[in-house]
């Protein structure tokens, strides 16, 4: 088991004591929690003439924020910041495709080949410092102590978000926002029609998602062109069949994943996935995550399992009529992760790249940021946004209350709770499992997986 692993799990329940400051300065949107998103600068022209101005230091940002609210929440920022610093032209060369992992591995190839650009979006915990970091002939990332110390940082972030993106004791990237990862949202529409409350517990969801089915109504909308939104179904399966305690356990080897509890987890799973109770979407695998967030907004499917980002994504569709609870079984448990940008060794504008770096630790930036993308600041002194921007809504707000009292748990799929070789390892028998359902099997090789990679 990984250092760097122990100290993520010893000390992440510090997390909610640590961030506590935030909530009481976060403010409410207007009657129904939406205030909608405005349109901010278009990523590809911006770009072309960050390239083009020979007066102007060009900074490329790489990450994968190419749809709705978080788009127009980044590109706003990086807007503020080209305002602010005249000679100096930051352009959003995001990457679609699969919600990060196409970005990811050109990342991934360009950082590693010294062919990097300026900075790039990285989920902190084992996806930075495994990848990036903590590697074979050295780090291809730039120790940022200097950046921390100038600006404050060493304060304003937790101490184990400090913790999680550094190696020796020296930070490798700037946390911008935190996400929770284990959230029900639900169409309050369709759920008061068929005198529905969200599930609890998954016993609770089958019997809701037996209702919604006869009602004609798709129960829960899933997109899995990317496997990994499939991964954060089962990622809560587990949460509710296991309980944070053992579920952290999955990761430092107190919990086997032959355990019986995982058998039962992977049972409720292949009933969510069957075809044969008709409880999710049959085009599943061809949809992205906000594709399949849009049956939400259109009234065909009642429920979606994803991350927060998907309340930046309501918020940017104007869609005010949704709710939102924990996953089934996830009551008082917050699977955290967080987006961060850090500095290549070989960047060809470090001191550029720096300055942005700043502004998006800086309590101003997260404010005006985080409104658009869903999430809540991962700086504590950041508070209310400014007047005339996106304000909080109430599904942030509440966020941020359950941020100081949950049980925090780390999220596989998006880089904390294991190395990217493993979350690999652990995708490949989910993509064999969509298809074949075959529980044993999946167990089988969820074993074998965790003796390979098990930190």
């Amino acid at each position: 088991m990984s250092k760097r692993l122990s100290a993520l799990l010893a000390v992440v329940a510090l997390l909610v004591l640590a961030c506590g400051g935030s909530t009481a300065t976060h403010s409410p949107a207007p009657t129904g929690g939406q205030t909608p998103a405005p349109t901010a600068t278009a990523a590809p022209t911006l770009a072309a003439s960050c390239q083009s101005d020979a007066s102007k230091t060009p900074v490329e940002v790489q990450g994968w924020w190419t749809t709705g609210g978080e788009a127009n929440g980044f590109n706003k920022i990086i807007a503020m910041f080209n305002d602010a610093n005249p000679t100096t032209c930051v352009y959003n060369a995001a990457i679609a495709g699969g919600a990060g992992s196409v970005a990811q591995g050109r990342i991934k190839a360009a950082v590693l080949a010294g062919l990097p650009p300026d900075t790039f979006q990285v989920h902190m915990g084992h996806e930075l410092l495994d990848t990036y970091v903590n590697i074979p002939g050295g780090s291809v990332m730039a120790p940022l102590d200097d950046l921390f110390a100038a600006n404050g940082f060493n304060d304003q972030f937790p101490a184990n978000v400090l913790a999680i993106i550094s190696s020796d004791g020296h930070p490798y990237s700037v946390p911008l926002n935190i996400h929770r990862a284990n959230e029900l949202w639900y169409n309050k529409t369709i759920f008061a029609a068929n005198n529905l409350q969200p599930p609890t517990t998954w016993a609770e969801f089958e019997t809701a998602a037996a209702t919604l089915k006869t009602a004609g109504v798709t129960p829960l909308a899933v997109g899995d062109s990317g496997i990994w939104a499939n991964g954060m179904i089962f990622e809560t399966v587990l949460i509710g069949t296991l309980g944070a305690d053992a579920f952290l356990g999955l990761w430092t080897g107190a919990t086997s994943w032959d355990d019986p509890k995982v058998t039962e987890a992977l049972n409720e799973y292949k009933k969510i996935l069957d075809p044969a109770n008709g409880w999710i979407n049959t085009d599943h695998s061809s949809l992205s995550w906000d594709q399949a967030a849009d049956k939400l907004i259109d009234g065909s499917a009642a429920m979606t399992i994803m991350g927060d980002w998907a309340n930046g994504e309501f918020t940017a569709k104007q869609f005010p009529d949704y709710g939102w609870a924990p996953a089934p079984g996830n009551a008082d448990i917050y699977q955290a992760l967080s987006d961060s940008f850090g500095l290549p060794v070989k960047a060809q504008h470090p001191d550029q790249t720096k300055l942005f770096l700043a502004w998006l630790g800086s309590a101003e930036a997260q404010a005006i940021f985080n409104p658009y993308k869903g999430s809540i600041a991962a700086n504590t002194t950041s508070g209310n946004p400014p007047a005339g921007e996106l304000q909080y809504n109430d599904y942030q707000i509440s966020a941020a209350a359950d941020w100081k009292t949950n049980t925090i748990v780390p999220s596989m799929e998006h880089g904390a709770a294991a190395n990217p070789a493993w979350s690999s390892a652990i995708n490949d028998v989910l993509t064999s499992f969509v298809t074949d359902l075959d529980v044993t099997a999946a167990q089988a090789a969820l074993v074998t997986a965790a003796a390979g990679f098990n930190q």
